[in-house]
């Protein structure tokens, strides 16, 4: 591990700009959905568009253009939005954090190849085709967090070029096709030795490009993007970026020609902001559409986590006294199975991790329930050994395999052999925000009557062994219950109370008082089936209700919940109706107690925090890993599941101990009027993060006055120091890859030691590195992965870094998606070629058809893959041999270096020699797999499509074996001049559009990739 030393200081220099900025933001005109409020506020330029909104707003059109054409019945608009679901939401804030952190992270903030800067045009075309190789590949092998992060940066560039190019002031009105279509038209890039600008001496320039770089003349056009800061420098008589940010703006030609806002302090060209914003959104609508068509319907779902159930996962130890917990877990997945599919269409994520000392896995994952059960039914517990089991290695697996936002659950009698990882479990369960739920059998305190595992006689065994579990399931807001093989079946009911659809938590708090602990929650009238669980022991539980009734739930029945008790855990249902407003829990006990509130609500949130970024595009930057203890954080909140016929308002979010004790209130402002009736944005300054963990409490208030109250149930640990990545290489198999991180230090000076893992193996090795740090200072290193040649093309490897702090317990984390790519991946599309035309419709139109016949092709080195018919009223018919047939009238049909032929045809007087053909399709058939008809990678396919003269439109999707995709627009004869709509989807992937007219009749085709 390599290491370079510097001085860095921490953010109290900082602190100025925390105060300026919720200044500003309480005095916000909102006026739309910001990509991100703080830009808006500090270009006091409230009506721009920004990454956030475009991204936002392209993927839910796209999304629910996906749910109206699966539907077989639409929903009303203001349900289908409401129900998309918290995971959706959470899956589109990654794809925007992802879009923003380019702006943020020091890799790519100043690097020109990311956002279209000074003339790196070929360099950034060459990115933009990666990320969608990327995206592709991982979709595929359904890594969605890894697609999501790379579809965040492709967006990011794609949406610069239009900001930062002259792409507008060219007089363009349409997306820039060469940009993701190789085969496209490329407009020249001025040489370095070229002008492009005159000097501008005003913030806004209107007159400041060179005629050659705003000429709308086709044939004499040459594309410049403007120079940023001072690397690289400007050549004399370039474009600058431009705006009070941009240091390039003093060198001649000064001025700029950035559109990114309507400030013309920020914008040179802030006059074009709206239109530059338009293309934007036209390129990245298209991007995701072409995602869309490229891996199916139902993984673009996927890929968003739209409307997805709680995935159910299990982490089971399959040792020999283990046979009741697996058949528990049996029973429960069953009973799971089959309400979800009764209540849900859309299909679950099952995981299953087992693990035997020495062996972890092989993991299991499932979408099809019938395949997770058999799969269930087949485990067995064979065998044991020693007390010690690899359940940390388990968990880990199951962590980088399950969505975010899921249950995972562990059963076991057996305490960790593998304590090593305890922190890189830590450090997914946080970024994921995933809940670890123990269910152990096997008391704490070892006792030799207990026919359990064989230990050797009289083996002692620490009444403490299970710590790192409690740990665990304490900062991932889950449940850490003891209890026994009679009971464990009834315990094992917290699987299907944590795996329903819209579960909300109101209150979680842990008490290690002796005597007597007092809890409340509050009821809203969006709530339902209230359910309170409580572990460990008590003596005693009232709970009384809003109106102050009262039940003892230990001594008997009563009218306002239902108990039941078993081994280890209470599981109290509170009756019907239930009683809005707050309710209090008294209990008494002599141990630790978990008190866990949870309910049926759409109503839920999701956070996360953020610091002020005023350096080279000013914004919030999210804050990865914990936040640092002491300093002010902007914590930014996303309200989901909001019903638009309900008011619902929210005042303040709470900093909450672990015991409930409540240590700041956050004032919360909305950061804009969301566009999205389901979601609100808010933001509130934390003036100083508490030095201790806390969770995250959300008050408001319901339609009916009622206080309303929602828990994100994970602990927040604040630390003193941070751990950045720098660099997210692609890992080619066969070669070695370098990872740079960079530690700051928050505290005094001090040694650190850093552990990297990773979930393949890829590591050179995991450490522990040890370094010193001084007080305020950094500490920049490496790691070292190698990527076998046997690795496949889409894997997701997880590396988590972790830093310690010696004879401190403070720590912190970074989790890297690396991607692995072939070395050199075919990104030419297949193509398709008109061979003949049999297009003259009369105008009545039902009494005749139109004809067009294809030769299909791959102009790779992958070979054909699929093919589809996605519109049209026709039939399309597809031929294993090359059609050289005649019609009635003695035409031959032409090959594919033949003109096309144009000949009338009648329903009554047509009739076409019959020749082998292959299979027939129709719209809204699946994509027919046409790899076994080539003879090899060159063979041809030949298709034919016909249809009635009163269906005028097709729409043909064909696919390479790498993904590549083509699409091929087919038209009759009626309309005799129309633009060339014909696209093709690369390992690039986009929608393209030409700019020449046809005047033939028919097929109006162009190989665009």
């Amino acid at each position: 591990m390599s290491q370079v030393r510097r001085n860095w200081e921490g953010s109290g220099k900082q602190g100025h700009w925390f105060i300026l900025a919720y200044l500003l933001l309480l005095a916000l005109p909102c006026t739309g959905f910001l990509p991100n409020f703080w830009s808006r506020v500090l270009t006091l330029s409230w009506d721009s568009y920004t990454h956030q909104y475009i991204t936002e707003q392209a993927i839910y059109n796209v999304t629910l253009e996906v749910l109206r054409a699966n539907a077989k019945h639409q929903e009303h608009h203001a349900e289908e939005e409401t129900r998309l679901g918290r995971g959706f939401w959470r899956a589109v804030r990654e794809v925007v954090n992802s879009n923003a952190a380019m702006d943020f992270l020091n890799s790519t903030k100043s690097d020109p190849v990311y956002h279209f800067d000074s003339e790196h045009v070929e360099g950034s075309i060459s990115m933009l085709r990666q990320f969608w190789t990327q995206i592709v590949l991982s979709v595929r092998a359904k890594e969605y967090q890894s697609a999501r992060y790379s579809l965040g940066q492709l967006f990011h560039s794609l949406q610069d070029f239009y900001s930062h190019s002259n792409w507008v002031e060219m007089g363009k009105r349409s997306i820039y096709l060469h940009l993701l279509q190789p085969e496209e038209p490329a407009i020249p890039v001025a040489k370095e030795d070229t002008p492009t600008c005159m000097e501008c001496f005003t913030t806004t320039c209107r007159t400041n490009l060179l005629p050659t770089l705003s000429d709308t003349q086709d044939n004499s056009q040459l594309l410049t993007t403007g120079y940023f800061s001072t690397s690289p420098r400007k050549p004399k008589g370039k474009c600058s970026h431009g705006g009070i940010m941009d240091l390039s703006r003093y060198l001649s030609a000064r001025g700029g020609i950035n559109k990114d806002s309507t400030s013309p302090f920020f914008s040179p060209h802030h006059y074009l902001h709206v239109e530059a914003a338009a293309l934007a959104t036209e390129a990245t609508l298209s991007v995701l559409r072409d995602l869309k068509d490229t891996v199916g319907h139902k993984n673009f779902l996927k890929l968003f986590s739209v409307k997805q159930v709680p995935a159910l996962v299990f982490v089971m130890d399959t040792t020999g006294s283990m046979f009741e917990e697996i058949t528990a877990a049996r029973l429960r997945a069953h009973s799971i199975i089959q309400r979800q599919a009764k209540r849900t269409k859309q299909p679950g994520t099952f995981v299953l991790v087992p693990f035997h000392d020495p062996e972890v896995g092989p993991v299991y994952e499932a979408d099809d329930p019938n395949h997770f059960m058999e799969h269930m039914e087949s485990l067995m517990a064979l065998g044991g050994g020693d007390e010690p089991e690899m359940c940390l290695s388990a968990i880990q697996l199951a962590l980088t395999h399950c969505p975010p936002l899921s249950e995972i659950f562990v059963f076991t009698d057996a305490s960790p052999k593998d304590a090593h990882l305890f922190d890189a479990v830590k450090a997914l369960a946080l970024e994921k925000q995933s809940k670890i739920t123990f269910l152990l059998t096997e008391d704490p305190n070892y006792t030799e009557g207990r026919k359990r595992r064989r230990r050797r006689s009289k083996e002692y065994l620490s009444p403490d062994r299970f710590s790192l579990y409690s740990s665990l399931s304490s900062l991932s807001g889950g449940l850490t219950i003891f209890t026994t093989n009679s009971d464990i079946h009834k315990v094992s009911t917290i699987v299907e109370d944590n795996t329903a659809v819209d579960k909300v938590t109101l209150l979680h708090v842990e008490s290690d008082q002796e005597l007597m602990s007092v809890h409340s929650f509050r009821v809203d009238s969006s709530v339902k089936n209230v359910i309170l669980r409580i572990t460990g022991t008590m003596i005693d539980c009232t709970l009384a209700s809003p109106s102050d009734q009262s039940q003892s739930l230990l001594s008997a029945q009563g009218p306002l919940a239902e108990l039941e008790h078993f081994q280890g855990l209470y599981r109290i249902s509170l009756l019907p109706p239930i009683e809005p407003g707050q309710w209090n829990l008294q209990a008494k006990s002599e141990e630790h107690l978990t008190f866990d509130v949870i309910a049926d609500s759409s109503v839920d949130f999701l956070y996360y925090f953020a610091t002020v970024s005023n350096e080279t595009h000013p914004g919030l930057a999210r804050v990865e890993g914990s936040p640092v203890a002491g300093a002010p954080v902007f914590l930014v909140l996303a309200v989901t599941g909001l019903a638009s016929d309900k008011k619902v308002s929210f005042s303040h979010a709470t900093l909450l101990g672990a015991e409930g004790e409540s240590f700041r209130q956050v004032k919360l402002n909305s950061s804009s009027s969301s566009p999205f009736h389901a979601l609100e944005e808010l933001v509130g300054l934390v003036d100083s993060v508490p030095t201790v963990p806390f969770c995250v409490r959300l008050t408001g208030q319901d339609s009916r006055g009622n206080n309303l109250e929602r828990v994100s149930t994970e602990m927040v640990q604040p630390t003193h120091v941070q751990i950045q990545v720098l660099s997210f290489p692609r890992l080619v198999p066969g070669h070695s890859s370098k990872v740079d991180f960079v530690v700051l230090n928050h505290g005094p000076t001090r040694l650190f030691d850093l552990i990297a893992d990773d979930d393949c193996g890829y590591l050179h090795t995991r450490g522990p590195h040890r370094f010193p740090v001084e007080e305020h200072g950094s500490f920049r290193g490496q790691v070292d992965l190698l990527t076998p040649s046997t690795a496949q093309a889409g894997l997701t490897v997880t590396l988590t870094l972790t830093v310690h702090a010696l004879n401190s317990p403070e720590s912190n984390y970074a989790v890297a998606y690396l991607t692995v790519v072939p070395p050199d991946p075919d990104t030419s599309p297949p193509s398709c070629s008109a061979a003949r035309v049999i297009a003259d419709c009369p105008a009545i139109c039902n009494e005749s058809n139109w004809s067009v016949s294809l030769v299909v092709s791959d102009n790779g080195r992958s070979g054909l893959a699929a093919l589809q018919l996605q519109k049209g009223g026709g039939v399309l018919t597809l031929f294993r041999s090359p059609p050289l047939t005649e019609d009635s009238s003695g035409e031959t049909l032409a090959g594919p270096e033949q003109q096309p032929v144009h000949k009338t045809t009648s329903r009554v007087h047509h009739q076409h020699h019959h020749h082998h053909h292959q299979a027939r399709m129709k719209t809204g058939e699946p994509p027919r797999n046409i790899s076994e008809w080539a003879r090899g990678l060159s063979q041809p396919l030949w298709v034919r499509y016909t249809s009635s003269c009163c269906s005028t439109q097709a729409e043909m999707l064909v696919w390479d074996t790498a993904g590549n995709m083509k699409r091929c627009h087919l038209t009759s004869g009626l309309q005799r001049k129309l633009t060339d709509r014909s696209t093709e989807i690369s390992g690039t992937g986009q929608t393209k559009v030409t700019g020449f007219i046809f005047l033939l009749l028919g097929l109006l085709w162009s190989p665009l990739w």
